[in-house]
């Protein structure tokens, strides 16, 4: 557990029973009823347990005593804290939800937070590598192992981030919310051990290289999150039609297609790289990890952190390469909405960011190109 949610427990244990309890009840219906993910439901506890915090200092001691003066100036206190407009923002979304909540159950007498004003979160331009960047990676995961897997062998780069990228546009706001969603078929922890017994060392390697190389050609083809890819099973892989079925937020499901390259790249990890490190009791897992479990979004983000460190990159996430897929895919004359339908956005705002991304990306172009420019 990290501090933060340290923090929160000791938070919420030192509430008064009435406030305690509507944490917990809040969480339950976020988890059970609205089927929000673990990091949602983390994230909308730890607000409501900073909010009703609060709300003790200045004297209140139920729910009924959360009203717009108390959230206001709980807000007026993050900001002056130092909180960032898309952080306050949240917490305002957060309040809000709690609010609506309590409202319905009978705990508030209104919904309080309903006319609650929040800052407008500035919308940043995601980090997009170029396409001889990304060519770059996913050679460089044809040669070269990643770093150090945990409880693996030494790989040939260390995981480390590189200097400040050579872009065009900015590293998106860490606190963006989408990145690390787990899906319904959660992951094994990270493993803590080298490969099995009576495996040559040589083999472990040559295995955890094609797992490396189908991550990565698999992450930018179809642009699915770390968590979705993660969660494969090797019954999701249509090799026919070359598409890959995707639960992602919401459990909702999508197929995504996928290219030759990645083709090749899955197959080749299915007939020789998946065989050695499997172990009994690992089941469908489409990838795994040096101890044969499914591969842990953790792990694999120092995979592609590793092989872009090896290829001479800044440093570089499984976001970027979803960012980059869609990019990619925009420049090249895809529709906006197949792209939303690829990412699996809910809605078509969220994929608009791209288009901002390639006239940027343009811009920059004209701006150095141009002598009148």
């Amino acid at each position: 557990m990290s501090r933060a949610d340290d923090g929160t427990r000791a938070l919420h244990e030192a509430l008064p029973p009435p406030l305690r309890d509507v944490v917990d009840e809040f969480a339950r219906h976020l988890s059970q009823v609205r089927d929000r993910s673990p990091h949602t439901v983390r994230a909308y506890v730890a607000d409501l347990v900073s909010l009703l915090d609060h709300t003790v200092r200045m004297g209140g001691r139920v729910p009924a005593d959360v009203d717009l003066t108390v959230l206001r100036s709980w807000l007026a206190k993050q900001r002056t804290m130092g909180a960032a407009r898309s952080s306050l923002a949240r917490r305002a979304a957060s309040a809000r939800t709690f609010s609506a909540w309590a409202h319905r159950s009978g705990l508030l007498p209104t919904d309080v937070a309903a006319t609650l004003a929040s800052p407008r979160a500035r919308r940043e331009l995601p980090t997009v590598l170029r396409v001889d960047q990304a060519a770059a990676l996913l050679d460089a995961a044809r040669h070269t192992r990643s770093g150090r897997e945990p409880g693996g062998a030494s790989h040939a780069a260390p995981d480390a981030s590189g200097p400040g990228r050579d872009l065009s546009v900015p590293t998106p706001d860490a606190s963006a919310p989408e990145r690390s969603r787990p899906t319904a078929r959660a992951p094994e922890p990270v493993e803590t051990a080298a490969g099995a017994a009576g495996r040559r060392p040589d083999e472990d390697d040559e295995a955890v290289l094609l797992r490396d190389r189908a991550l990565l050609e698999l992450l930018y083809a179809t642009g699915v999150r770390i968590s979705e890819a993660c969660g494969l099973d090797t019954g999701d892989v249509d090799h026919g039609r070359r598409l890959i079925r995707v639960l992602g937020k919401g459990n909702r499901e999508r197929s995504v297609p996928y290219g030759l390259p990645a083709q090749r790249a899955v197959d080749e990890w299915l007939r020789r790289g998946r065989p050695v490190l499997a172990r009994p009791g690992c089941g469908d897992a489409l990838l795994l990890g040096a101890r044969g479990g499914r591969l842990h979004p953790t792990t694999a983000r120092r995979i592609v952190s590793g092989h872009a460190d090896a290829a001479g990159l800044p440093h570089t996430s499984p976001h970027d390469l979803r960012h980059s897929a869609a990019t990619h895919l925009l420049e090249g004359g895809a529709d906006l909405r197949a792209v939303q339908e690829i990412l699996g956005h809910s809605s078509l705002a969220s994929t608009q960011i791209y288009t901002h991304v390639s006239v940027e990306r343009l811009r920059a172009a004209y701006r150095q190109a141009h002598p009148r420019a």
